[in-house]
C-alpha cells in the first residue's frame, strides 16, 4: 500500500473511530443498566480501541513485514488489558462470557484494517459484527426451538450444495440424453432450499401472525400440504371455514411467484413469458383470500390445530423429489421425441396433479434446447392448472363442500385472470409490431434472418397464401384475420419475387428454384416482424 496523504489518513482514522463507536453502541446499550465504571468496555472503550488500532496501523504501515510484528504485539497488549478487566467483571457477576472481549479485539483489528487495508471490507465486517451482537436473543431463541432433525437437514443442504454438487458429472449419463446429474442435483437443492425456507417460516410463525401469513409460509414450503392442512381445519372447525379457506387460497397465491422464481433461475426467457399470467393469478388468489378473511371477520383457527408440513430436507423427501424429477426429465424427453409438443402437454397435465416444481424445472430446461419457449410455457401453465384443479378436489374431499366451493371460486377467478393476462400480453405484442411496421416505411434492408431460427419450417416450405395459417400459428399469432394488414405486404413481396423468377427463367426453372427463392425472400421479410415480437 502506498504512503497515505494527510487527508487520506484523517479519513481512514475517522472511519476506524466510527467502526469502534458502532460496535460500542451495541455493547453500551446492552449494559446500559449498569452504573458508571461497572462494565469492562462500553461505547467509549470500543471507539478508542478501534482508533488505537487505526493509529498503530498508520505507524507500522511504512515498515512492511516488520511493521506487522509490531502491530501483532499491540494487539496482544490490548487483548490482555481488555481480558483482565473482563475477568474481574465475570468474577464480580459470577458469570462466564467472552463476547465483550472479542468485540473489543475486533474493533481494534478492524480499526487497523480500515487504515492499512480495504475500507469497504472493514465497514462491512463491522456491520456484520454489530448485527451478530444485537441478535443475541433471537439467535439463542432459535437454538432453543430448533430440533436435531432440522439442524441435520440444514447441514445436509450445505453438504449437498458445497460437497456433493461440485463433484457430480455435468453431462448426460442416460441413453436418452435426458438426465444430467449436476443439473438434476442442482435443481433438487434449489427446490429443497426454497421449501426449507417455507418450513422454517411455518415453524417460526405458526398462527401467531394470522392465517394469511401462515398460509403464505405454508405455500412457500408446499401449497398442496398447506391446502390439505387448511382443509382439515375447516372440517374440525366448521365455524371458521372462511378463515381456513383463506389460508389455503393464500398458499396457492404464493405458488405462482414460487414457480416463477424457480423457472427464472434455469430459464429467464421462459420466466419472462410466464410472468403476466402467473402474476395475475397470484394477485387474484391473494385478493380472493383477503376477501374471505375480511368477510369472516379475520377469524383464525384454533392454536391446537396448527399448520404442519413435513421437513423438505429430510433425506427421504430429497431422494423422492430427485427421483420424481429424474423420471419427469426422461418421460419429457421421450414424450417430446415421439409425440412432440402434444406429448409435453399431456405429461404436464399428469405430472401437475402430483407436483408442479418437477415439470416446471424440466420444461425450463427443455424450453431452452428442445421444444422452444412457447411450448414450454404452455406446458408449465397446464401443469399449474392441473395442480390447481387437484387441490380443489382435495379440499372438497377433506374439508367438505363449503371448502371446495370456496377454493373452486377463487381458482376460477385466478384462472380467468391468467387467461386474460395471457391474451393481453399477446395483443400488446401484436399491437406493438403493427405500430413499428407502420412507423418504419424504409426497406427491410439487411435485417438478421430470424425466421430461419424461429420458424424452422420456413426453410422447407413453398410460399403461398394457403400455408400462412400454419406460419402464423408457429409465430404465435392468435388471430390471422387481425393480422391481414401485416401479412399481405410480405406475401405480396414473396409472390412478386417468385413471379420475377418465372419471367426471367421460365416455369421449369421456377419449379426447381421457387421453394428456395420464396423461402429466402419470406424469411428476410419476416425477420423484422419476428425480431419485434420475440
Amino acid at each position: 500500500m502506498n504512503e497515505l496523504t494527510a487527508v487520506e489518513l484523517i479519513q481512514r482514522l475517522s472511519i476506524a473511530l466510527a467502526i469502534g463507536l458502532l460496535i460500542g453502541l451495541e455493547r453500551g446499550w446492552t449494559s446500559r443498566d449498569e452504573g458508571e465504571g461497572e462494565r469492562a468496555a462500553g461505547l467509549r472503550t470500543h471507539g478508542l480501541a478501534a482508533l488505537l488500532g487505526g493509529v498503530w496501523g498508520a505507524i507500522v504501515q511504512p515498515y512492511g513485514a516488520s511493521g506487522v510484528i509490531a502491530l501483532s504485539i499491540a494487539f496482544v497488549f490490548v487483548g490482555a488489558l481488555i481480558g483482565a478487566y473482563r475477568y474481574r467483571e465475570n468474577v464480580r457477576d459470577k458469570t462466564f462470557g467472552a463476547t465483550t472481549a472479542i468485540a473489543a479485539l475486533l474493533a481494534f483489528s478492524l480499526g487497523a484494517f480500515a487504515v492499512i487495508g480495504d475500507i469497504q471490507a472493514a465497514v462491512a465486517a463491522a456491520v456484520g459484527t454489530t448485527a451478530i451482537l444485537a441478535l443475541k436473543a433471537f439467535l439463542h431463541g432459535l437454538i432453543e426451538r430448533i430440533t436435531w432433525d432440522e439442524l441435520r437437514s440444514g447441514l445436509a443442504l450445505l453438504v449437498m450444495s458445497f460437497v456433493l454438487l461440485p463433484v457430480l458429472p455435468n453431462r448426460a449419463i442416460d441413453p436418452w440424453d435426458a438426465v444430467n446429474p449436476f443439473e438434476l442435483w442442482l435443481m433438487t437443492v434449489l427446490i429443497g432450499a426454497i421449501s426449507f425456507a417455507g418450513y422454517v417460516a411455518v415453524k417460526a410463525i405458526g398462527y401467531r401472525r394470522g392465517v394469511a401469513i401462515a398460509g403464505m409460509a405454508g405455500g412457500l414450503a408446499s401449497s398442496t400440504a398447506a391446502t390439505a392442512a387448511m382443509s382439515r381445519l375447516a372440517r374440525e372447525h366448521p365455524s371458521q371455514i372462511g378463515a381456513s379457506a383463506a389460508g389455503a387460497i393464500f398458499a396457492n397465491a404464493i405458488m405462482a411467484p414460487r414457480v416463477l422464481a424457480v423457472v427464472a433461475v434455469v430459464n429467464p426467457t421462459l420466466a419472462w413469458r410466464l410472468a403476466p399470467p402467473l402474476v395475475a393469478a397470484g394477485v387474484l388468489f391473494a385478493l380472493a383470500g383477503a376477501f374471505l378473511l375480511r368477510r369472516g371477520g379475520g377469524e383464525r383457527p384454533e392454536q391446537t390445530s396448527g399448520l404442519s408440513v413435513g421437513n423438505p430436507l429430510d433425506l427421504t423427501a430429497v431422494l423422492k423429489f430427485g427421483a420424481l424429477l429424474a423420471t419427469v426429465m426422461v418421460l419429457s424427453r421421450l414424450a417430446t421425441h415421439f409425440a412432440g409438443t402434444l406429448g409435453a402437454y399431456a405429461l404436464a397435465i399428469l405430472s401437475g396433479i402430483v407436483d408442479v416444481d418437477a415439470i416446471a424445472l424440466t420444461m425450463a430446461r427443455l424450453g431452452a434446447t428442445e421444444i422452444g419457449v412457447t411450448a414450454a410455457a404452455g406446458a408449465v401453465l397446464l401443469a399449474m392448472l392441473s395442480n390447481t384443479v387437484s387441490k380443489v378436489v382435495m379440499g372438497s374431499a377433506i374439508g367438505g363442500v363449503g371448502m371446495g366451493c370456496r377454493l373452486a371460486a377463487a381458482s376460477s377467478l385466478a384462472i380467468a385472470g391468467a387467461l386474460v393476462a395471457l391474451w393481453l400480453s399477446g395483443f400488446v405484442g401484436v399491437a406493438h409490431t403493427a405500430a413499428v411496421i407502420h412507423r418504419d416505411n424504409s426497406p427491410l434492408g439487411a435485417a438478421p434472418t430470424f425466421c430461419a431460427a424461429a420458424l424452422p419450417s420456413l426453410n422447407r416450405m413453398s410460399v403461398g397464401i394457403e400455408r400462412m395459417p400454419s406460419l402464423l400459428a408457429t409465430a404465435g399469432f392468435s388471430s390471422i384475420l387481425s393480422l391481414t394488414t401485416l401479412t399481405l405486404p410480405f406475401i405480396s413481396e414473396a409472390i412478386s419475387s417468385r413471379a420475377g423468377a418465372i419471367m426471367r427463367h421460365g416455369p421449369h426453372h421456377s419449379a426447381q428454384k421457387s421453394t428456395t427463392t420464396g423461402s429466402a425472400e419470406l424469411s428476410t421479410s419476416c425477420s423484422k416482424v419476428a425480431s419485434v415480437i420475440f
